[in-house]
Parts: C-alpha cells; structure tokens; sequence
C-alpha cells in the first residue's frame, strides 16, 4: 500500500501481517509478536482496521492495543459496523447523537474498555456523509489527545479495571 511504501522509502521497517497466499512474506501471529518485542513496541494503534486481532497479539500486548470507531460505542458497534454503515443506521435510527471513541482493544470487534469518546451532534437534516465528515474531524482531535496522555503516561486504571485519564491542567482529576 502506499503507506507502507512510504515508510521504506524513509527507511522505517515494514512488518506484513497476516501471513497470506497474496502475501507469502507475512508473519505468522507469533511471529508478529516476536518482531513487536524486538522493536520494543510498547503501544499498537489501530484505525481503520477491520480484521479481529489475533489472541497472541492480545495476550501480548493487554492494555496496549487501541482502535477507533466512529460512533459512541457501545452503539453502532461490531461486526459490519464501520464507515458509513455506521453513520447511516445513526441516523436512520434517529440518534440525536453520535461521536468518536477510543477503545482498547480484545478478542470482539468494538467490546473493549472504553477509553474517551466525543460527541457529536445529529443535526435534523444530516446526511450521512455530513455527520461522517464531523466525526471524523473529532477522531482525529480525539486520537491525538489520547496518544498524548498516552505518551506522558497519563492512563491509569481504576480497581474495577475502567481506564481513565489523568488530567494534564489538574492531576488529580480523571475523565
């Protein structure tokens, strides 16, 4: 794809998964996990990704794979639910809103711990690529704050295992 040619062109190594008969070269889910921890990956961010993660990457990396959906699971999630399917059954159903959210990552499409979401509002004439259009410009705002709280090791876990976010401007607040 071009993203990956790009990366070789700037001289960033390249991992194919999954190991396939168009893609012969691929790694093995084993294989995978065994190159992640040698490039000593700590986090995996997904988006756009529509295949379920393989059980050893999970078990791997617990708490350390994130998605994104564009809707505010655990509504319009799953199986079947991504790009405009989901902004069409939003509004087909009459949701007044929608939004963005960040999830961990386990074995189902879309049922992980919930991390941050955002709204957005479903305007009385939306169409779908209108509102497509606004969530994704909240996504993109979105994976940004929370990669930034993930970089300054701002997520914590409360005891019933729900993940927060420490506030930068107030540490002692979580949302």
């Amino acid at each position: 794809c071009g993203g990956a040619q790009y990366a070789r062109d700037k001289g960033i190594p390249v991992i194919l998964f999954p190991k396939t008969k168009v893609e012969p070269d691929g790694l093995s889910p084993d294989d995978l996990v065994k190159v992640l921890r040698e490039f000593e990956v700590d986090f995996i961010l997904l988006a756009g990704y529509l295949k379920l993660i393989p059980a050893e990457l999970i078990r791997a990396y617990s708490r350390s794979i994130f998605n994104i959906h564009p809707s505010l699971l655990p509504s319009f999630g799953g199986k079947g639910y991504y790009g405009m399917k989901v902004h069409k059954a939003v509004i087909a159903s009459g949701a007044r809103y929608s939004g963005a959210t960040i999830h961990f990552v386990d074995e189902h499409y879309d049922t992980g711990r919930i991390l941050a979401q955002k709204i957005v509002h479903v305007l009385a004439n939306d169409t779908a690529e209108e509102l497509a259009a606004r969530v994704l410009r909240e996504e993109h705002k979105l994976y940004v704050e929370v990669t930034t709280a993930l970089c300054e090791d701002r997520i914590v876990w409360r005891e019933d295992g729900v993940p927060l976010i420490q506030s930068k401007e107030n540490p002692e607040e979580y949302y």
